[in-house]
């Protein structure tokens, strides 16, 4: 798959459950860096909160992730929050649930369904962005083979960038499974007057 899905922008849902308020923040990231810089503004936000559980999974595969439960039983808050991002297939995002706790114990499993419920609500709240996951390519070549270069550029990349000297190079972004392809095919319909590389 060339792509994943994100969220567009950050939103908040709130919900009451026996007397115990949750609060979960969704929060589109690029890092782990930027996940704790949301996360200590969550905790500085509600510093008098009882729990401030949250999980984020991060890049194209999905394979960089955390969940933390932040106190709750093991297992009772952060794995339900990311099971609820895994389940909408996003990526690059945090959910931090924050809970204000109202004098009624839930349980564990009653609280792997607050925790787990507040995060899916708040990413159906979300619109979601697809993000391409392509590889940068160099392209040399001529005036002559321009038109050519260009059809393919239109079928395959995903954006470009020319400069025009007395040849012309091209920096594209083409999805990650057409790289190949879309080098074969630029030698095979030039007859090697044009060519490309990986920088």
């Amino acid at each position: 798959m060339d792509y994943y899905y994100s969220i567009v922008e950050p939103k908040t849902f709130e919900d009451k459950i026996k007397g115990s308020r949750f609060i979960a923040n969704i929060f589109p990231i690029e890092s782990k860096e930027e996940a704790d810089k949301y996360l200590h503004a969550i905790r500085k936000e509600h510093y008098d909160a009882t729990h401030n559980c949250y999980a984020y999974i991060l890049g194209s595969q999905g394979l960089e992730y955390r969940a933390n439960d932040d106190g709750e039983p093991n297992g009772s808050a952060g794995n339900p929050i990311l099971f609820s991002i895994k389940k909408y297939k996003l990526s690059d995002v945090l959910v931090v649930v924050t809970r204000f706790y109202g004098g009624t114990k839930l349980g564990v499993g009653g609280l792997a369904r607050a925790y787990g419920g507040a995060a899916e609500e708040v990413v159906k709240l979300c619109k979601r962005r697809k993000i391409d996951i392509t590889k940068k390519v160099n392209i040399f070549t001529t005036y002559d083979d321009i038109n050519t270069i260009k059809r393919l550029l239109e079928e395959y990349a995903v954006s470009y960038e020319e400069v025009y000297t007395d040849t012309i190079e091209i920096t594209a972004d083409i999805p990650l499974s057409k790289v190949e392809k879309f080098r074969a095919q630029i030698t095979e319909q030039t007859a090697d007057r044009s060519g490309s590389r990986e920088p």
